[in-house]
């Protein structure tokens, strides 16, 4: 009766446990910010472009592009690819399609604070802080002066095929160049597009000068660059409704597992199965000759024990003396000089022929016909 009543306390606990976890859960899940990565075209954070999305959507046909640029129109039908801060450098043959993508006859426009090693551009840097700041002057190529905030500290370089679109006193800020039958246009000011600024300075007016630069039938928003393509995880899968649950369904097994005995941990090999197999039994034949200070016979074996080595890999017979022994290692153990050789094994000879060995000796001549040893083992 008494246990029947403890168990009832146990399981009553237990729900009250898992209870509270699911408040503790659901309020947790429901408080945390989500997090938006920057230039994405669904973030409403400051650093993200839902607005300009937005804004862009209302006037033209405007969609988002996740996937690769393998899978970009092949048709000639006047597409204008925006590529707004790409978080990494896409590979060769992803570059090779983008460069396909204008060759039909598109365009991208390009807006990246450093596009170095994109496109074959090039970049010069500006060593004035008075051309960073807010409220610049920036000039189109009609002439017309507008105001903005730049935040770059470099400047784009041009060739003589390419045209200026904006530039300030410090260089180029926008230019477009021809690509087969399409056009590249790059900026270095994407923050302009961010929904903390694009209503600042004359950022909006300069943004859509870019865009209706060429003719295009409708736009495509990058995301690829922005690495949507790889952003999906268990996470973002499934509701969190049903991650929630899941966990409960894990703790709630282990708790019905430990409820019903089972015992998690290591498996414990008996020892007498294992003790049979092992090394004890040189340990203790060594720690005894150490013991007992028997340092001669230890090195005597040792040195038996490289000749047997020395006739299983090098084919030196076993029979033959040390100091016999010159002439064959100098032809194996290339890695030191015959006059080595011939001092270690004088030395051998002498320690071996020794009646009473010293430790530091013996530590000295073990480490040296180990040495040996292992030379000749993984010769």
């Amino acid at each position: 009766m008494h246990k029947t009543v403890e168990k009832r306390r146990a399981w009553i606990w237990l729900i009250i446990l898992l209870i509270l976890f699911i408040f503790i859960s659901y309020f947790a899940f429901s408080k945390q910010p989500k997090h938006y990565p920057n230039y994405v075209s669904d973030s409403p954070s400051p650093t993200g472009v839902k607005a300009f999305y937005t804004y862009v959507k209302d006037k033209k046909e405007v969609k988002r592009w996740p996937l690769s640029p393998e899978n970009l129109p092949k048709k000639e039908d006047k597409y204008l690819l925006l590529m707004v801060e790409p978080f990494f450098i896409p590979e060769k043959e992803e570059m090779e399609a983008y460069f396909e993508f204008m060759k039909n006859g598109n365009t991208i426009l390009l807006f990246h604070n450093n596009p170095k090693g994109m496109f074959d551009l090039e970049i010069e840097h500006i060593g004035a802080e008075t051309y960073i700041g807010k409220d610049l002057r920036v000039s189109d190529t009609r002439g017309t002066s507008y105001r903005a905030d730049l935040r770059s500290s470099i400047r784009l370089q041009t060739n003589v095929q390419d045209k200026i679109l904006l530039e300030d006193e410090a260089g180029t800020l926008a230019f477009q160049r021809s690509i087969g039958k399409g056009q590249l246009i790059v900026s270095n000011s994407p923050e302009w597009l961010t929904n903390g600024s694009i209503l600042s300075a004359d950022h909006l007016p300069l943004i859509l000068s870019l865009i209706n630069e060429e003719e295009h039938t409708s736009i495509l928003y990058d995301e690829f660059v922005h690495g949507v393509q790889n952003s999906s995880t268990i996470l973002t899968l499934y509701p969190k409704w049903f991650l929630l649950l899941l966990l409960q369904g894990v703790l709630i097994a282990i708790l019905w597992l430990i409820a019903r005995g089972k015992r998690f941990g290591p498996i414990f090999i008996p020892r007498e199965e294992s003790v049979r197999f092992s090394d004890e039994g040189i340990r203790a034949l060594s720690a005894w000759y150490i013991r007992g200070r028997r340092y001669r016979e230890s090195l005597l074996f040792q040195a038996d024990y490289v000749k047997l080595l020395l006739q299983e890999r090098w084919g030196i017979p076993v029979s033959k003396e040390w100091k016999d022994l010159s002439a064959p290692l100098e032809r194996k153990w290339t890695n030191i000089s015959a006059h080595e050789i011939n001092t270690f094994l004088n030395e051998l000879i002498t320690i071996l022929q020794k009646e009473n060995v010293n430790k530091q000796e013996y530590l000295l001549w073990s480490k040296k016909l180990d040495r040996l040893r292992k030379e000749v083992e993984e010769s």
